[in-house]
């Protein structure tokens, strides 16, 4: 396998759609409000991609040093875990892509507020350099949060609110609340991928001693957990569409009812481990639909 396969495998390319859901979502309607900019998105886009990267660097490097990636793991074998990477090179990796990451954060912020809203410009600046810290510290380090059933807020936090919200807010300078909806919607999916992974590295978690909700839920607690983030986002898109529609078009995202709720029945009737592996992708990819299609169907009603 040449370097460059290497580290595609290491960046793990099919999370990047699940990760600029919110992005879509926070600027497709800014887009609709007559308030953005192309170039704003494009650097939205490659900040958020960037985060995701170093996050997955971090997380091959910090579970491979915990040996919590090892052969009883049933998810993909990681890099570090392959021997693909030494501990070294991955490690150098993040450091780059950390830097990589601010640049872009920072030309973002240069690109979305002029001199008059330099308070606005640090406080950007502070939630960027608040990812890079919580992308790495999910799982590196003493106190990696991942580890102390913590990731499911941060991933909903940073995945859902400020994908959305920040993403809404460099395009139109403006804060509007009924953005806390499409917000929860794409934290809870977004959330019920990570809770999946969890589902079906139970066992090995534990013996890893990686604390996640599914193990302080147990198995069946988890899988009504999963429910609950489906019914949350679910209403959370139904409200918010019910106030802001104009036509039928703007429920178009519902067609996904019927392929997730065919995962929701096969999550029920699973007895955990690797037949959760698949359904990963189908929440992830239903994700990155749901965000596409909420945004066109408020573009046809518009």
């Amino acid at each position: 396998m040449s370097k460059t396969a290497i580290w595609l495998e290491a960046a793990r390319l099919r999370t990047l759609p699940l990760s600029v859901s919110g992005i879509i979502i926070g600027n497709g309607l800014a887009f609709l409000a007559g308030n953005f900019s192309w170039l704003i998105f494009l650097f939205c886009l490659l900040t958020t991609i960037a985060f995701q990267v170093l996050s997955n660097f971090a997380n091959d490097y910090g579970d491979g040093v915990k040996g919590t990636d090892n052969d009883s793991r049933l998810g993909p074998q990681r890099v570090l875990q392959q021997g693909l990477l030494s501990r070294a090179q991955l490690k150098r990796g993040i450091q780059i892509n950390v830097v990589i990451s601010l640049l872009l954060a920072l030309t973002l912020i240069v690109l979305a507020f002029d001199q008059n809203q330099w308070m606005l410009a640090l406080l950007f600046l502070l939630l960027g350099i608040a990812s890079v810290v919580a992308a790495i510290k999910y799982t590196v380090g003493k106190n990696a949060y991942g580890y102390r059933a913590m990731g499911d807020l941060f991933v909903f936090l940073f995945f859902g609110c400020l994908s959305v919200m920040g993403s809404h807010y460099l395009q139109t300078k403006s804060f509007e609340a009924s953005l806390v909806l499409p917000s929860v919607a794409v934290g809870c999916l977004s959330v019920a991928v990570l809770n999946l992974n969890n589902l079906r590295d139970m066992e090995n978690d534990k013996v890893s001693n990686k604390i996640t909700l599914p193990l302080l839920l147990g198995f069946n607690g988890g899988k009504r957990y999963h429910y609950l983030l489906f019914f949350t986002a679910l209403m959370s898109s139904l409200i918010y569409t019910f106030y802001h529609s104009t036509t039928p078009f703007t429920y178009l995202y519902l067609v996904l009812v019927f392929p997730l709720g065919k995962h929701l029945y096969r999550v029920k009737k699973s007895k955990g481990g690797k037949s959760l592996d698949s359904e990963l992708k189908v929440v992830a990819l239903s994700t990155f639909f749901y965000s596409l299609l909420f945004v066109i169907g408020f573009l046809i009603s518009s």
